[in-house]
């Protein structure tokens, strides 16, 4: 339930207007998994061409989300959200008109998508300012289920590009960025607590915080977890179960929905109980979900259960770490969200990559499961270590009262 004091301040048209630019950001993001068997029939890819066509817009959008945090804290959040859709929208029109015609040209597209994946660097700035610190969990819950978008491109892509053509697919995805850019240029507004630009220089200083790095190590798990099944998931149940792309495609929004609708909820209980207690419920499920799912369940509907309930917890675990950003890098907002969602598409480009690795070398996907259900259980043990340092450096640091610090 959203509290009346949340209801009360910030600004509500810059959160609709942030979620809605990331929804359908995210969406175009994330384009080529759920176009990925299309693709790889007509260009004849082996099964580590998909994993890292798949996994190159990942990694383009961590590299582009550093530079989307520096132009927050430098020319606002608002401007830097309305040159980069411009940039994707350009991309895409150029793309349909020429054509895809090889496998050059689908990395190159993935690269453009990056640009959309970035959008995270820009769409949580913009809705955090307008909070105080009590809501940043909520309020970047909201604007950051905006990861919802990667269902959308799942839920419709493969019987879009049944009827009309995978390539035809990439021009209509022009019609729903072109309705989030007029409602983001006529809805958001930066917040009037925009912080003071800082030298260029001056952003290096925060990778001297090992917290920094913490953070983005964590954020690499839950939301690389989330990114790269989110950018695989369809290749794999048509892979590995032999199930249409279409209900493949059906199958994958499944899981990222569920995934996007507990941000909110994740953020909302990182508020409540602490962003690392949060966390470590969120890192044991999210592990053995993996694990379950990384032996290879002899039925597609057991897979998509324990993938669906991983998915879930990863998603929750986005909405708790930033619960905890704000709380020690308020003042660095934009450069620490750039950083932490720069490693977390690392961790998506990570996951991708090996999963397509792992069914060219061994002939399954599992392997690469496995190995990040590792990491998810490493995260774990991380936290159990970290969360009473935390507690007792963060007031200090932060100049705020013990009692309003939760970790």
């Amino acid at each position: 339930m959203i509290p009346r004091s949340f209801l009360k301040l910030g600004h509500a048209p810059t959160l609709f207007a942030a979620f809605l630019y990331f929804d359908f950001s995210f969406m175009v993001w994330v384009l080529l998994g759920p176009l990925g068997v299309a693709i790889a029939k007509d260009l004849g890819l082996s099964p580590a061409q998909k994993g890292l066509m798949v996994a190159v817009p990942l990694l383009a959008g961590a590299g582009l989300r550093l530079v989307n945090g520096v132009l927050v804290d430098h020319i606002g959040p608002k401007r830097t959200g309305i040159i980069g859709q411009l940039i994707v929208l350009a991309g895409l029109l150029t793309a349909w008109r020429l054509g895809v015609h090889d496998y050059s040209h689908v990395l190159a597209l993935g690269v453009v998508l990056g640009v959309a994946g970035a959008s995270f660097a820009v769409a949580l700035p913009l809705a955090s300012r307008w909070y105080p610190p009590e809501h940043q969990g909520l309020a970047l819950g909201i604007a950051g289920a905006g990861n919802s978008g990667t269902a959308l491109a799942a839920l419709f892509a493969p019987a879009l590009a049944r009827s009309f053509g995978w390539t035809n697919v990439i021009g209509l995805a022009t019609i729903p960025l072109a309705v989030a850019f007029l409602v983001y240029v006529t809805l958001a507004k930066d917040a009037p607590n925009q912080p003071p630009p800082k030298r260029w220089s001056a952003y290096l200083d925060v990778l001297k915080s090992g917290d920094a790095w913490w953070l983005m190590f964590l954020y690499g798990v839950t939301f690389g977890g989330f990114s790269g099944l989110a950018s695989s998931l369809t290749i794999y149940f048509n892979a590995e179960y032999g199930l249409d792309p279409i209900v493949a495609g059906l199958f994958t929004a499944a899981c990222v929905f569920a995934g996007s609708l507990v941000r909110p909820v994740g953020g909302a209980i990182a508020d409540r109980v602490g962003g690392a207690r949060a966390l470590m419920g969120v890192y044991a499920l999210a592990g053995a979900g993996l694990l379950l799912a990384s032996l290879h369940q002899p039925h597609a509907g057991v897979a998509l259960a324990i993938i669906m309930l991983s998915m879930m917890a990863l998603g929750a675990g986005n909405g708790a770490v930033f619960q905890l950003a704000p709380q020690r890098f308020g003042a660095e907002i934009g450069v620490i969200t750039g950083l932490v969602g720069a490693v977390g598409g690392v961790g998506g480009f990570y996951l991708a990559s090996t999963l397509g690795v792992a069914k060219q070398l061994t002939g399954s996907y599992q392997a690469g499961l496995a190995g990040f259900a590792a990491l998810a259980l490493v995260a774990l043990g991380a936290l159990v270590w970290l969360k009473g340092q935390w507690r007792e450096r963060w007031p200090r640091l932060s100049g705020r009262p013990p009692e309003l610090i939760r970790v």
